[in-house]
């Protein structure tokens, strides 16, 4: 018989609670069974299967390549059922089912937050789930099957097989700093006339910062030092409006902090231009809240400028 058909939730609950563990006796603890059963099933599904899950260190149990092929394939079965669970407690309850969006910060301050308006005018018991993070992780949780859509700077280089995208726009990205900040005031800036300051960035391997890098190289500046690394939007935005540190924004992040009176563009261009996109799963197609947030998204990335600060 085919090992698979052996295999029931709470075995994938084994398998997850050891990797995350890395430990047998607390695996055991977690899921409330004793080590030598826990040790028992995982012998035997490795004898099933034909090949070791984990190595046995000193250190604790280390996934083999096998068992991280099947450490991600536990998860996307157990996204993929918590997402079924809470849909269908969604519409029990009388709404319009679920959608779990993740955005990162080129998306966060415009794009999102006015699609998920424009999804709640189609669908007014439709239930919308945000999350804010970067972008590597936010892809990884797409790929789970822990979020329906991500939306941020476009990167391809995250994108796994099933993933599908669709570009929304194009724009170019902005320096900001508070509305009073020494430098606002001011139309003849300098790359040296920033890097005086302290700086807030985005964190490495983001493609805010991969573009941010790129600008520096071109006008032949290393990279600050003095800096804050940051993947926060709203800790960004506190840390640059109670002091003098220079961020780094979307233009249409920064189109609308400028009219919220919170941060004002400093006048120094930054060459090249970033996309937006976003990403889903093809499962996800099947549920109306999905396909309507998808339509309200293009539509919020179709506005012109001026619709922006609408």
């Amino acid at each position: 018989m085919d090992w698979t058909h052996r295999l029931r939730l709470r075995h994938l609950h084994m398998l997850l609670a050891l990797s995350e563990t890395g430990n047998m006796s607390q695996s055991a603890a977690l899921l409330n069974t004793t080590q030598p059963g826990l040790s028992k099933w995982l012998r035997e599904l490795e004898d099933d299967i034909g090949t070791p899950l984990f190595e046995r260190l000193a250190r604790g149990l280390q996934p083999t390549p096998a068992g991280i092929a099947l450490i991600e394939h536990a998860r996307r079965i157990q996204g993929q059922l918590d997402s079924a669970r809470d849909d269908l407690q969604t519409l029990s309850e009388g709404g319009s089912g679920l959608v779990v969006v993740g955005t990162s910060g080129a998306s966060a301050a415009d794009t999102v937050p006015l699609a998920v308006l424009s999804l709640l005018q189609r669908m007014p018991r439709a239930q919308v789930r945000v999350i804010e993070a970067t972008m590597d992780r936010l892809m990884q949780q797409l790929a789970r099957s822990e979020l329906d859509i991500v939306v941020g700077r476009s990167a391809p280089e995250l994108q796994e097989a099933h993933i599908r995208a669709e570009s929304l726009y194009m724009e170019p990205l902005h320096f900001v700093a508070r509305p009073r900040h020494p430098l606002a005031a001011r139309s003849d800036l300098s790359w040296s006339d920033l890097l005086a300051y302290r700086w807030v960035v985005w964190p490495r391997g983001t493609p805010i910062r991969h573009a941010l890098e790129a600008a520096l190289a071109e006008v032949g500046c290393a990279f600050p030092v003095d800096t804050v690394e940051s993947n926060s939007t709203i800790l960004n935005l506190t840390l640059l409006s109670n002091s003098d540190m220079i961020g780094l924004a979307s233009h249409r992040t920064a189109l609308r902090l400028e009219a919220l009176g919170a941060l004002r563009i400093v006048p120094l261009r930054l060459s090249g231009f970033g996309s937006v996109s976003m990403y889903w799963r093809e499962d996800g197609m099947r549920r109306s809240a999905v396909t309507n947030m998808l339509e309200c998204l293009r539509h919020a990335g179709n506005r012109s400028i001026p619709d922006v600060m609408a």
